[in-house]
């Protein structure tokens, strides 16, 4: 479903320099002060299949949004090739990626992105009538949909009269009601309260082995990239500094930065 190999990211101007710097091995912040360019993600490879969890973990700035961004087309490779549904992402025209976006990714963000004047329904809706599906939005069952996420009799509320984690399960249910094979999650949970938090990790879990969806999941918290990636990259400067399952990293920390998410 998607593929990345050995994808680099650069920021800014003189690309051609940023590359020979890298081979060069000189680290981010000395390319940085050189340059003024940043390296967003630095040869990375990833193969993540149909129906499984990518877990995406790393510090702030370590590259995990800019990730995101080429699995959905918002920015191309410096370098490297990064393929979508077999597709490599720099061969797409505009019209390719909106299709893309439309009928084969959806979002989940961490703020929820709701939109205040609509209600659950109309919020869950949203992502069917802009994809003009031939299938109108009135043939689709929403009520069920609102009811696998535990927000049956809630139709006709507000963003500002539900919880935080009943605006996730909207924003979830939204994403879902795509029809979309892909679900890219930034911090999904984040800004919920622990207990409100495992219950939302259960519910993905439920939800994506029902309707079969293919995750990248990015998130700060290992306990939670151990519950819900079937698989997980911890990224550094761009760079992968350790993969696996979740048993292969506690059990042999590359480093000390791995070894302090661990704790």
């Amino acid at each position: 479903m998607i593929r990345f190999q050995k994808v680099t990211k650069i920021f800014g101007s003189n690309s051609s320099d940023v590359l020979k710097m890298i081979d060069d091995g000189l680290d981010n912040i000395s390319i940085r002060k050189k340059t003024g360019a940043t390296v967003g993600l630095k040869e990375v490879s990833l193969d993540l299949r149909e129906g499984n969890v990518l877990a995406v973990m790393g510090l702030s700035g370590s590259g995990k949004s800019t990730l995101l961004k080429l699995v959905n087309g918002l920015i191309k490779p410096t370098c490297g090739e990064a393929y979508v549904f077999n597709k490599n992402i720099n061969d797409l025209n505009a019209k390719e990626l909106r299709f893309i976006r439309l009928w084969k990714i959806s979002m989940v963000f961490q703020s929820f992105s709701l939109f205040p004047h609509r209600n659950v329904m109309q919020n869950i809706r949203f992502g069917r009538e802009i994809q003009k599906s031939i299938f109108s939005s009135q043939d689709y069952d929403f009520r069920k949909m609102i009811e696998k996420v535990g927000l049956l009799g809630f139709e006709e509320y507000y963003p500002h009269q539900l919880s935080g984690g009943m605006q996730q399960r909207v924003g979830i249910a939204r994403a879902l009601a795509t029809g979309a094979p892909v679900l890219l999650m930034d911090e999904p949970f984040s800004s919920l309260d622990p207990l409100t938090r495992k219950e939302m990790q259960s519910l993905l879990l439920t939800l994506q082995k029902e309707f079969n969806k293919t995750v990248v999941f990015v998130t700060h918290d290992f306990s939670e990239a151990l519950k819900v990636g079937d698989y997980m990259i911890i990224l550094r400067d761009g760079e992968i500094v350790q993969e696996g399952n979740g048993e292969e990293i506690i059990k042999n920390p590359k480093n000390k930065y791995i070894r302090d998410f661990l704790n």
